[in-house]
């Protein structure tokens, strides 16, 4: 049976001679690094590289960690500096939904949706989907929120944010989370009407 330990406790051990329960860290870390990873880089293989580059950084400052807050706000901090490097450095445009280019591109997705049976598709695709259409700082806010389970103040750390400014983010992002969901969904609601 495996042991369960706290990050914490896991730390500990790596700062006193474990360097192998690092691994324990990135295994349960890793899927929410991944995926706000992902909301930045918007292709797996970005996403992939970022990640990697955020856990070699956090074992390689891992002694730095303060405990001041959570090893995994400490940790998406991390993830959301090493995005914002990874982005400066490919230049990738983040464009947004009223781009022209990126309308045509969501019809077709739309379009392939419908085409390979719509209604089969569940909520938690169209979610995830709609996130991906969100700015990145958007993405990212309710990424931290929702999956992450981070506090506004937790937020604000990674961010860099105060948390009334955080709220005010998380609010204005929930609203165009909306406009993406209704514009996927627009063709399934007709349909119930």
């Amino acid at each position: 049976m495996e042991q369960k330990f706290t990050d914490l406790e896991l730390i500990h051990r790596v700062l006193n001679g474990e360097p192998g329960q690092y691994a324990l860290l990135v295994k349960k870390h890793q899927r929410f690094v991944f995926t706000l990873a992902l909301r930045f880089a918007k292709n797996r293989e970005d996403a992939e590289e970022i990640a990697q580059d955020c856990f070699v950084k956090a074992y390689r400052a891992l002694g730095t960690f303060k405990q001041t807050a959570k090893f995994s706000t400490w940790l998406y901090t991390i993830t959301y500096t090493t995005a914002m490097t990874f982005l400066r450095k490919k230049r990738i445009d983040t464009a947004s939904i009223n781009d022209e280019e990126t309308l045509i591109q969501l019809e077709n997705h739309t379009s392939s949706f419908n085409a390979n049976g719509f209604e089969k598709q569940d909520s938690h695709t169209f979610l995830n989907q709609a996130i991906t259409l969100l700015p990145p700082d958007d993405a990212t806010i309710i990424t931290l929120f929702y999956q992450g389970e981070q506090s506004l103040e937790e937020i604000g750390k990674v961010l860099h944010l105060e948390p009334n400014t955080i709220k005010v983010k998380l609010h204005r992002a929930r609203l165009r989370l909306k406009e993406k969901l209704q514009y996927l969904l627009k063709d399934e609601v007709k349909e119930l009407l």
